[in-house]
């Protein structure tokens, strides 16, 4: 068993103004409430203990529950799985599960992965780690974002930068699964020593790397939408889809396709095939 973290008080503090009465099966009730989501005594009674001993649980005071405990808690805040063992890991009940983190990742890319990115040059795809790295890119990727490039920290040209907020329209969005894939990976490996020091980087500098880490938010989706406004061929709407690549912790080949017949579609052939990655 870990050392339960300080942090817990803080998640149960987030999950639960997050959380409407209505979502978790209570009445809204009318007139104005004094909290944004639950009160602590609605989440209490949820999860079956004291209005007293959740408090103390929320501020610090005991950050001892068990496991009962933070199932209930867990199943009353209405918790995904990977929220449910994130909960679990503050209340010091699970231990980690890869204490190496992803290591050399770059110089252990499976054969088999370089050659397909060779093969794939004109499909936009980036390998990267748990913390955000570009390990490799295909030349179509370089083309569809100068960030994608081997060498590149995508929380820091996300945060530190404007060229994401400037080249994305739905940015706000793919900066909060960001970093929902960092917390995710801080969850695994807590005392990563470079996780630490990238995440304090992060939000000394930045406001909003900052307040999307205080939403404790762990689970992001498999896939999802971009939404470009590429320089050289107008806009773009592409799906991406993220694949773990077996053997290497944390790490995932991200691919970007148009769907077939679609402006998108004609506007990304003629950025593989016409413009080159921009430096």
């Amino acid at each position: 068993m870990s050392a339960p973290s300080p942090a817990l008080g803080a998640f149960l503090r987030v999950r639960r103004d997050a959380l409407p009465p209505e979502r978790a099966g209570l009445p809204a009730g009318t007139g104005r409430r004094g909290v944004p989501g639950l009160r602590r005594e609605e989440l209490a009674g949820l999860a079956g203990i004291s209005p007293a001993y959740y408090t103390r649980l929320e501020q610090g005071r005991d950050r001892n529950p068990s496991p009962e405990i933070l199932a209930a808690l867990a199943r009353a805040l209405r918790l995904d799985p990977a929220a449910t063992r994130h909960l679990h890991r503050l209340g010091g009940h699970l231990p980690p599960d890869d204490p190496a983190g992803p290591g050399d990742a770059a110089g252990r890319l499976p054969a088999g992965l370089r050659q397909l990115l060779t093969v794939w040059d004109d499909v936009p795809a980036v390998v990267q780690n748990a913390y955000l790295d570009v390990l490799a890119a295909t030349p179509a990727a370089t083309a569809l974002a100068p960030f994608y490039r081997p060498g590149v920290n995508l929380l820091r040209a996300a945060f530190l930068g404007d060229s994401v907020r400037r080249r994305y329209r739905n940015a706000p969005e793919l900066l909060a699964r960001a970093v929902a894939s960092l917390r995710a990976f801080a969850d695994r490996v807590p005392d990563d020593p470079r996780l630490g020091a990238l995440r304090d980087e992060l939000t000394a500098a930045s406001p909003q790397f900052r307040t999307l880490w205080e939403r404790y938010e762990v689970s992001p989706p498999p896939g999802g939408t971009v939404e470009i406004d590429h320089p050289s061929v107008g806009p773009l709407s592409l799906e991406y889809q993220r694949f773990a690549v077996p053997g290497l912790a944390g790490t995932l080949l991200v691919v970007h396709t148009a769907v077939p017949g679609t402006p998108s579609e004609a506007a990304l052939d003629r950025l593989v095939r016409e413009v080159p990655a921009e430096s």
